[in-house]
């Protein structure tokens, strides 16, 4: 089933979408986004995507809006800190010409995202991590920030009683927002940020900066990125295979699904975690691919604005 503006979905409060089970018809421009909460970071970025504007900049924007959001445990400001009590975040940025830029390990900047992209554009480098980001974030002009909320300090004072460490399919998982954008010009670009799995270890970085992990980029052929557990994806590349496949003739679901059946011929204990990759291709076409149920993702374009839930390979 396909739900268009027709139909009249568009424009409604969240509470309204309605859940669509195949990807609608391509068109361009688009923006997708991990999880439902991709909605409304998708909507900051429209206006100017929709009047001409670079996907690069769509796809930074609106990782900007959950990295703010201390609502959001998950990431930027108000993430769930490490074992030790530490906030780290992960980022990346690529765009349609293979320039990319990420930063790992960085504590006390509210946008990772924005740091990466300053990595790409005004250093020789790809990644910068640790106290070598934040040196170069401070100098850029970005402000130290206490990342550790209220909220989200006091749940691990909580967790710490026990500090048994098991993440929670679904719910952990919601660990990533990863965004891909195609602009009116026909460019692709993608981001991805995170504070990573909720009490992991300190030091501990995922798949999230990492190009052709949780994020890959090719302008001739398309873009993916994923969310779930980077242990996974890191073993597999993941988002590298899924472009692969699409170089290969692979439709974006198609693409998602092969890379998917990859980690289950290759990690024997996936069954207990969740990963789930979202792409697009030059066309406009757009699907995904998960290990468990549960996995979604936010699409906007001129038509839609809607919430499609993946398929999954239990």
């Amino acid at each position: 089933m396909r739900y268009t503006a027709q139909l009249g979905f568009v424009g409604v409060l969240f509470k309204d979408f309605r859940w669509a089970k195949e990807a609608p018809k391509s068109e361009m421009p688009l923006i997708v986004s991990t999880w439902h909460t991709g909605i409304k970071a998708n909507r900051a970025a429209w206006d100017d995507l929709a009047k001409g504007g670079t996907a690069i900049d769509a796809v930074e924007t609106t990782a900007k809006v959950e990295e703010a959001d201390p609502n959001n445990q998950s990431v930027g400001l108000g993430g769930r800190p490490d074992r030790d009590g530490h906030v780290t975040l992960d980022a990346c940025i690529m765009d349609h010409k293979g320039q990319a830029g990420s930063v790992a390990f960085l504590e006390g900047i509210v946008h990772p995202i924005s740091v990466a992209r300053r990595v790409m554009e005004k250093t020789p480098h790809v990644i910068l991590a640790g106290e070598g980001a934040k040196q170069f974030a401070l100098a850029e002009g970005f402000v130290e920030t206490d990342l550790l909320t209220e909220k989200s300090k006091k749940e691990w004072k909580e967790w710490l009683k026990t500090a048994q460490y098991k993440p929670v399919i679904n719910v952990e998982s919601h660990d990533t927002i990863g965004i891909l954008a195609l602009d009116m010009q026909g460019h692709l670009a993608g981001a991805c940020t995170t504070s990573g799995l909720a009490y992991k270890m300190h030091g501990r970085v995922g798949d999230s900066p990492i190009i052709g992990a949780g994020l890959f980029v090719d302008g001739e052929v398309g873009a993916c990125t994923c969310s779930g557990l980077g242990e996974l994806v890191l073993k597999t590349l993941g988002s590298f295979l899924v472009v692969e496949f699409m170089r290969q003739g692979k439709s974006p679901t198609q693409a998602c699904k092969k890379a998917i059946e990859r980690i289950v011929a290759k990690i024997p204990n996936y069954r207990e975690a969740q990963v789930g990759f979202v792409a697009i291709d030059k066309h406009g076409r757009h699907g995904a691919y998960a290990i468990q149920p549960g996995f979604e993702y936010a699409l906007k374009t001129t038509t839609q604005e809607i919430i499609i839930k993946s398929k999954s390979y239990l």
